[in-house]
């Protein structure tokens, strides 16, 4: 497997890889209204370009055979802190529990560490079970938010840390 640091050029495929990925994510957790309404809102190629442009997202993209199979998104020093923030990891249902999320973790929080940040952290909705796997990880909840994003939506998200 390989993974590479996404251009520009290549937010495209992020955003074919979320419409992918999303409905069998969040399709018993959010209705169809609302999964359009995210999709549209935070994976939109201008919204992506301003992550990576404007905000200091870094955008890894993991790929094997030249097929790609998800990709993540972290900042280093997010909040003006020493911490790494994971804002997204996503993979295709079809590829799920065959330790490809696990890499792109491990990578995020190699690169975190070789930057010298303390933690990584990451917002993960309350109802999705990828808290599971972060568990796993070595990660703990450190707090409950509510971001409300739009159209009387909100993300209701356990905030989770791993000290490094």
């Amino acid at each position: 497997m390989k993974i590479s640091v996404a251009t520009r050029s290549q937010l495209e495929i992020v955003k074919d890889l979320a419409y992918k990925i999303w409905p069998s994510t969040y399709g018993s957790i959010l209705s169809g209204v609302q999964l359009n309404f995210m999709l549209d809102k935070f994976y939109n190629l201008d919204y992506l370009e301003n992550q990576l442009i404007n905000e200091n997202q870094v955008f890894l993209l993991i790929e094997e055979n030249n097929k790609y199979l998800g990709f993540c998104a972290y900042e280093l020093n997010c909040e003006s802190s020493n911490k790494t923030k994971l804002h997204k990891i996503y993979v295709l249902p079809e590829t799920q529990g065959k330790g490809i999320g696990k890499i792109l973790l491990n990578e995020v929080e190699k690169i975190a560490s070789e930057n010298n940040n303390s933690a990584l952290f990451l917002n993960v909705n309350r109802y999705n079970n990828a808290q599971e796997f972060y568990k796993k990880q070595g990660y703990l909840v450190i707090k409950t938010i509510d971001i409300e994003i739009g159209n009387g939506y909100l993300m209701e998200d356990f905030v989770m840390e791993k000290t490094l």
